[in-house]
């Protein structure tokens, strides 16, 4: 038997106001002061503050960098070093969706690896030599899983590309997953973001590096989101929520060790270049992608189907298991509200030599269960059209 890996947080909380802990676990640790790290709409929004007045009540010293963008660029990671440095703050607490998350990961690598202060050397598979700052991450959406995964993703402007880094020394010590946090995302953010973690659990499930461990957490997910997520969406339904909530982060479990595929390779280059919301890019780019991939993943899809999505498929032929399987997926995008095509979010088709090409190298594609090649991404964006 091949040895296998898993790396998962330290500590996570789960439920309705798990964010209560967090003073008492800042204390028992021992941290002095805090970069509390999140964006511009939660910070207005007041769903920030349901963290910092938790500090002040308990007379926790921190200071807020609340300058985080979607998509977040690299200045947005310098600008928070340079805060965390000039505060001497000794822990961070990040706030938000996978934008606010991601952020505080580089920060927390370039503090504590100031060879790597460029940002652009921690594309790919890192090889830092010391972990990042401790960060403790409170997420407040249901998709990216950023507060339980060892990867984040800072764009490059001015390459057009977003980077996907991976290092073990990015982990949060802790997560919090406080469902009360997510229940305040608008309706278009719930949607997409759950798609995301949708996309997250079904990528994981083909990805080539899988494994049981890996599979079964992928299966709960998968289930755990295809069951709730309309429900959390559309009756804002609290129970549902919950469990979407859990299902993001089981799906994050899985991928975090085992990759994912080219929905991501194809969705990156959206984000990049146009500035696409994550999760919206999934979310269009997933039955198209799946139908590509149902040709080497199709007995994956059987399991999925029966197992996950209460579809008794063991006797479908590959045709049919293919067309139910992503006929499922279309279904629950439409009832979540995401019609959209790679047109509505601005792609051009001039562009999509281009965006292969990005693609090709993305460090999600070696992860995709069927091989493909610079023309496949072509097709494949012109059927997203």
């Amino acid at each position: 038997m091949e040895i296998e890996k898993f790396v998962l947080n330290e500590t996570s909380y789960f439920g309705e106001g798990a964010r209560k802990v967090l003073p008492e676990e800042i204390k028992k640790r021992g941290f002095k002061k805090v970069l509390v790290v999140t964006d511009e709409s939660l910070y207005k929004a007041g769903v920030s503050t349901k963290i910092t007045d938790l500090l002040e009540a308990n007379k926790i010293n921190y200071v807020l960098f609340h300058d985080v963008k979607p998509n977040p660029p690299i200045k947005n990671v310098l600008d928070g070093v340079e805060m965390c440095k000039s505060e001497k703050c000794d822990l961070i607490v990040a706030v938000g969706g996978g934008s606010s998350i991601d952020t505080a990961k580089g920060i927390s690598i370039i503090i504590a690896n100031p060879d790597r202060a460029d940002v652009v050397s921690l594309n790919g598979a890192s090889n830092t030599k010391n972990k990042g700052l401790p960060i403790i991450a409170l997420p407040t959406t249901a998709g990216t899983a950023a507060e339980v995964t060892i990867n984040y993703v800072i764009t490059d402007p001015e390459k057009e590309i977003k980077m996907v880094c991976v290092d073990e020394h990015d982990i949060p010590i802790i997560a919090i997953v406080d469902t009360e946090l997510m229940a305040s995302m608008p309706k278009s953010v719930a949607s997409s973001t759950g798609m995301d973690a949708l996309t997250h659990a079904i990528e994981g499930y083909i990805t080539k590096s899988r494994n049981i461990m890996s599979q079964m957490f992928s299966m709960k997910a998968i289930q755990l989101i295809y069951d709730n997520l309309a429900k959390a969406v559309n009756e804002k339904d609290q129970d549902a929520i919950n469990k979407v909530g859990l299902g993001q982060y089981i799906a994050g479990m899985a991928f975090s060790n085992v990759g994912l595929g080219i929905v991501h390779s194809m969705a990156h280059q959206l984000g990049a270049v146009y500035d696409t919301p994550h999760g919206l890019a999934n979310a269009i780019l997933l039955p198209t992608v799946m139908e590509f991939n149902g040709e080497v993943s199709y007995e994956e899809f059987r399991k999925i189907l029966t197992e996950a999505m209460h579809i008794d498929a063991t006797e479908f032929t590959k045709e049919e298991v293919i067309k139910t399987f992503c006929e499922c997926i279309r279904n629950l995008s439409n009832d979540v509200g995401i019609t959209q095509t790679v047109k509505d979010v601005g792609a051009k088709k001039e562009d999509f030599e281009m965006l292969a090409d990005k693609a090709m190298v993305d460090p999600c594609k070696p992860g995709n269960p069927r091989d493909v090649t610079k023309e496949d991404f072509i097709m494949l964006y012109n059927k997203a059209w």
